[in-house]
């Protein structure tokens, strides 16, 4: 049964959300503003996090990345009862994996999740040797979400281990942004779009030391993971 870890402040609105939920299968820990759910998230061991983004105390977002800087492998799923594209793009650029308006049909955010833990779990089949592997001067741990380089480690997302991973698993060949999409993001629609131009951008400046890495654009077709 997989966990679900919940903050929300409308307690109506969350005891009816949570209810749903365990009929759907699942386990539910709920917190009911994001000071308690910050206190509260290192005694879950949750699978994945479903946060509102208006909460007092302390907001989803400011939530979201105490959150991933300590436990980046954890999938974040956040409501919004705004749809302001602002707050979707701060949102992928904290690392969310998924962003649900309200007011939405409780199946809708079922499906959501149970896509997000699908894609979690699977490896893209990359080779075993290939979890813990050199990228020119750096060393990339998929395992353990890290990227290392002369003693300095840079903790990574599961999404950024995930897109290292597929991209070196295909390095210097052109992949179609569209295959990036599907394979890492799992959708082709506009933020997934923008929360990939927006990781793109954070593995060029993680690899930026290293001349014999580079991320090529080309437009129309794709990019190119060059490792020379």
């Amino acid at each position: 049964m997989k966990h679900i870890f919940l903050a929300e402040d409308d307690l109506d609105y969350a005891s009816i959300l949570k209810q749903y939920l365990e009929i759907s299968g699942f386990r539910v820990t709920w917190a009911k503003d994001g000071a308690e759910a910050l206190e509260m998230f290192p005694h879950t061991n949750a699978d994945i996090c479903v946060f509102d983004v208006m909460m007092p105390k302390l907001d989803g977002f400011t939530l979201a990345g105490k959150i991933i800087a300590s436990h980046p492998e954890t999938p974040i799923v956040f409501l919004t009862a705004k749809g302001m594209k602002e707050d979707k793009i701060r949102g992928l650029k904290l690392g969310a994996d998924d962003y649900v308006v309200k007011p939405f049909e409780a199946e809708e955010l079922v499906l959501r999740i149970n896509n997000i833990l699908k894609r979690s779990a699977r490896q893209f089949n990359v080779p075993a040797e290939t979890m813990k592997i050199n990228i020119g001067r750096y060393l990339f741990d998929a395992t353990n979400y890290s990227l290392s380089l002369n003693g300095t480690t840079q903790r990574l997302t599961e999404k950024e281990s995930q897109l290292i991973a597929y991209l070196y698993h295909n390095r210097n060949r052109i992949l179609k942004r569209e295959d990036i999409l599907m394979e890492v993001w799992g959708s082709q629609d506009f933020f997934s779009g923008r929360s990939m131009d927006v990781f793109i951008s954070r593995l060029r400046k993680y690899f930026s030391t290293d001349d014999s890495i580079a991320i090529q654009s080309y437009r129309g077709l794709g990019l190119e993971f060059n490792v020379g």
